[in-house]
């Protein structure tokens, strides 16, 4: 039975009753459903705790998919005890992190909106986060970024979801913005994420519900890491 993965309908979704249905070789916990978000496309695994029957809590470090990218496995912190198979257990968020990966997260997408141009790599980290942008020329105004940026976080455009097939997204690929990470597909379908009038891409991470709730942020540097390659890193205000 594969690990429902309630944050994709629900990211808001914060804590959640859970049974443990295995424990990995390696100390690994795996849950019949579960609000943590696995590690990624540039999102990191989400931290939090499990409480266990006894009022027990086992403080998880990070999540990530197992091979056959079916479950989720829970990670435990170092020195944590494991529960035992068939505890019921209440999962909880460390909510302060995830929402400010949500944040950020929904940022570095107006982002692609603000800088056109192919991405050949990110990273969300809590509060921050930065794209690579493959662009020719340099000129790139970080003041510049950042009113723009801001001037369409402003517009308070609402984000939304829609599944499409595989096929459908092999048959438009210029919805695919990155390079270098490719949308999660293999299982029929790959979720689209919509904000409006501004923004539609392939994209399995979390997200805010209006890009009112990113903020304030700005870009805080500009750098070069190639002939054509330009890394924007941002960060909440």
């Amino acid at each position: 039975m594969a690990t429902a993965l309630l944050f994709r309908d629900n990211a808001y979704l914060n804590a959640t009753q859970a049974n443990v249905i295995a424990i990995t070789d390696r100390s690994g916990i795996i849950l019949d459903k579960t609000v943590f978000y696995a590690t990624g496309g540039g999102q990191p695994g989400d931290v939090g705790v499990l409480v266990g029957p006894n009022g027990l809590k086992t403080k998880i470090a990070t999540a990530v998919y197992s091979e056959d990218k079916s479950d989720i496995i829970h990670v435990l912190a170092e020195g944590e005890t494991l529960p035992a198979v068939g505890d019921v257990v209440s999962v909880e968020l460390d909510w302060d992190i995830r929402l400010k990966r949500m944040r950020i997260h929904t940022a570095l997408h107006v982002l692609t909106t603000v800088l056109p141009y192919p991405v050949t790599g990110g990273a969300i980290g809590d509060g921050e986060g930065r794209l690579d942008f493959d662009i020719p020329d340099a000129g790139l105004d970080k003041d510049a970024i950042t009113t723009e940026l801001m001037r369409r976080i402003n517009t308070e455009a609402d984000v939304s979801y829609r599944w499409i097939t595989d096929e459908e997204l092999e048959a438009n690929p210029s919805l695919i913005k990155t390079m270098s990470v490719k949308p999660p597909m293999g299982t029929g379908r790959v979720r689209l994420v919509e904000i409006a009038a501004l923004d539609l891409q392939p994209c399995g991470g979390t997200h805010i519900n209006n890009t009112r709730e990113i903020g304030a942020v700005a870009v805080t540097s500009i750098e070069k890491k190639g002939k054509m390659n330009r890394r924007v890193r941002i960060a909440l205000a």
